[in-house]
Formats: C-alpha cells, structure tokens, sequence
C-alpha cells in the first residue's frame, strides 16, 4: 500500500492506501503497539475491488504525538480524528475493520456514523456496549491475579514507561509479540517497524496515553449498555489471546442487529498471525 500524509482540522495522519479510487473503501484501523501496518499482510489476500484504507491513530505508527492532554487519547476521540481523514478522503460510507484498540475505536466511529458504515468487523478486544460479558472476563481475569494486565497498570504510572522505556524499545516492544521477544509469530519486519514506530520522540508517553485515558473511556462505556450496532457485523476471535478471553463473547449476540463469530487459534494479533484466513473470513463477509 501507498502512504502519506494528510492535515485535517484536528492534526496530521499518516495513511496507507491502496489507493484504487473505483475500489469499495474499508477503513482498517490499527491497535497498540502497532500501527497501519499490521493490515498490510491481510491487504494482500483482501479482494482487490476493496480500496484498503489504513490511517496510524494519533500517538502512534507516524502520525502526530499530541502531548499534555491525555483526553484526546479517548478513544470516541480518536474516532474523530478517523471520521475527519475519512471525511478528507471524500468516503462517504465504508466497510470498517478494528483490532485492539483499534476495534475499540472502530466502535466508537459506528456509534458516530452508524448510515455511513455499512458492515463492521471487530477481532480482539471487547464489544463497549457488552457490558455483561466484559464484567463476567474482568471477573475471571481478576480471579486469576489479573496478570494478563500488567502492562496497562504499568502505562499508567506517571513518568514511568517515559524513563523506563526511552533506550529499551526493541526490548519492550519485542515482548508483546511472543515469549519475552522469542517465537515470534508475526513476520520480523512488522516488529523491526513497530520498533522503529516507538523510536519516535514521545512515544511512550503518547502510547501510554490510550491507557491513561481508560479511566474517562470506561465511564462513557459504562453508560452504553443496552445499545446495540444495526449494521452487519463479524467478530474475530483469536482463541489463545491471555487478555481478550471467551468470556467477553459472552452476550455478544444481544449486542448487534446481525452478529457472526468467528475463531481462529491464533493470540491477540491474529490478522498478523494468521493473515490468509483472516482474509478469507473478510472477503466472504463483505462480499455478502
């Protein structure tokens, strides 16, 4: 895929996109510790009528750091900012894919825009409005010491990941995608990109921002039970994921107008591990 740069209103983004102007657009929008390029193996395998587009979300990949406001780490924030590329690209309605905090933001730009979306697809990370099946995986995560989660207290300490992180970011970021660094399952030039991505000045302290905003994040989240998404939808769930469990499938189907689930045995980053079949299960579900 292309990249560039583009200026909105509220900051600039770094884009790929495939950049095939006639091509049905779907908007894939990335998760931490990763940036726009986790989509493009999948890219790869996607129909090629689908115009791919892949923006960085602020404070990572090659889009701005925004520092001393961790608000705009909200996650219905960084919906705008993704509403106004897709606006400046001239997208009227789109397919729309998330992953991590990315699928989170995904949601948040379906609860904006719900007439321009016209399918969602969500892997790994929990459905806001499924507020029964989040507490019933928060209850048996935390009966377990909540060890998976070590990483987000850690982001949340001030001044902390800044001193600790600055120096070490082939070591911290290497961590995340196998056995401290070691078995990788995603290809090495994605990690040596993330890597490169973190070198950039400020960026543990901007990356660390998506979880020093969770506090704002979940109250809004707390009061969405209840709603549900009208537009087709497809979870994919990478069954070994120590953080995103079965539990938060729980009542996933009382959440959406149309909901298909699916799973592949693969961890957290399974559109990286398992490119080829996450893209089969995309193609058939925008296709339908």
């Amino acid at each position: 895929m292309n990249t560039y740069k583009i200026s909105v209103p509220r900051g600039t983004f770094n884009v790929r996109d495939r950049e095939n102007k006639d091509g049905v657009p779907v908007v894939m929008i990335h998760g931490w510790p990763e940036s726009s390029y986790c989509w493009e193996a999948v890219a790869s395998f996607l129909n090629p009528d689908l115009r791919v587009i892949a923006p960085d979300l602020r404070g990572l990949g090659d889009s701005e750091r925004t520092l001393g406001d961790v608000s705009v780490y909200q996650k219905v924030e960084l919906a705008k900012d993704v509403i106004e590329v897709i606006d400046a690209l001239n997208v009227k309605d789109f397919f729309l894919v998330g992953h991590d905090w990315g699928g989170i933001v995904a949601q948040e730009v379906a609860l904006a825009i719900p007439d321009r979306v016209k399918k969602l697809a969500l892997m790994n990370i929990p459905v806001i409005v499924n507020t029964r099946g989040y507490a019933e995986a928060m209850q048996k995560i935390y009966s377990r010491g909540a060890v998976p989660f070590w990483y987000q207290y850690f982001q949340q300490q001030p001044n902390l990941p800044e001193a600790m992180i600055q120096g070490n970011e082939d070591l911290w970021v290497r961590h995340f995608f196998g056995k401290s660094g070691k078995d990788i399952p995603i290809p090495l030039e994605a990690v040596d990109e993330y890597v490169r991505c973190y070198r950039i000045q400020n960026t543990p302290a901007t990356a660390a921002a998506y979880y020093r905003a969770m506090r704002a994040d979940q109250k809004r989240w707390a009061g969405l039970g209840g709603a549900k998404y009208p537009m087709p939808s497809l979870y994919i769930h990478g069954s070994l994921d120590p953080v995103i469990i079965a539990e938060n499938l729980n009542h996933i189907e009382e959440c959406f107008d149309s909901i298909q689930v699916k799973s592949i045995s693969a961890g957290h980053f399974v559109q990286e591990e398992k490119p080829r079949e996450v893209a089969a299960l995309l193609n058939q579900f925008l296709k339908e």
